[in-house]
């Protein structure tokens, strides 16, 4: 579970990136994050996997403070940030290693794990191949694969499907639902709405820093779209 309660972020001490946010994502959930540019999201889900510190408030993962046991935290989760910047002269495969070395994840697990989802996203011919010869696609590609091989309990994703062909988009939101379905949490951002609406069980909606409604999709968005049910909450 990840418990999100009354977070106050500040860059400049006066106007603030997140005030007094609060929500909560259950286990087994997929979970949409929404907002305009600037609205805050970034900025919380870095809060959230512990890359950025925040002022006041408290962020528990399963239990556990990200400020006072951030390992503890970190083990459970892994992040897909909203640009894949990689070390661009490793191999995409010694990357994927390097970081089921860091989760300390058993050889068999990360050799059958590879082996699905590089074959999955048609990346298996180019896991020996450097990162920067890729195009952005592929290093989104490579980001998302790493992610998985090491089975996080927590899946945290800033706009995952940026850059994505259509038959990875395909193939990542069945990854998602079948994640979800084993009791793993599915945490994302999103301006693709309709993607949002169609796969979320719970969103929420920032803006300017505020929470303005978060709840299960179905009751969000009831007769509208939730494109509709964004436009009017959204100035």
């Amino acid at each position: 579970m990840i418990e999100i309660k009354k977070v106050n972020k500040s860059y400049d001490g006066i106007k603030k990136a997140l005030d007094n946010v609060s929500f909560t994502v259950k286990d087994g959930k997929i979970f949409a994050f929404i907002g305009h540019n600037g609205a805050g999201k970034t900025t919380m889900i870095k809060s959230i996997v512990g890359i950025l510190d925040f002022d006041s408030g408290e962020i528990l993962i399963n239990g556990n403070s990200i400020k006072e046991q951030p390992i503890e935290c970190k083990k459970e989760m892994a992040y897909v940030p909203d640009n894949p910047d990689l070390y661009e002269n490793m191999k995409a495969i010694d990357f994927i290693n390097f970081i089921c070395d860091m989760y300390e994840t058993k050889i068999e697990v990360r050799k059958a794990n590879v082996k699905k989802y590089a074959s999955m996203f048609q990346m298996e011919s180019h896991l020996n191949e450097d990162i920067k010869t890729f195009s952005h696609g592929m290093k989104q590609k490579i980001v998302l694969l790493a992610s998985l091989v090491h089975e996080p309990k927590i899946l945290i994703m800033d706009e995952p499907f940026v850059g994505l062909d259509p038959k990875a988009v395909f193939d990542m939101k069945e990854i998602m639902k079948k994640l979800a379905k084993e009791g793993k949490i599915i945490f994302f951002s999103t301006h693709i709405l309709d993607v949002a609406e169609k796969l979320c069980d719970e969103v929420a909606i920032i803006q300017k820093g505020k929470i303005v409604k978060t709840g299960i999709m179905k009751e969000i968005k009831g007769m509208e779209s939730l494109e509709q049910v964004f436009l009017e909450l959204i100035e």
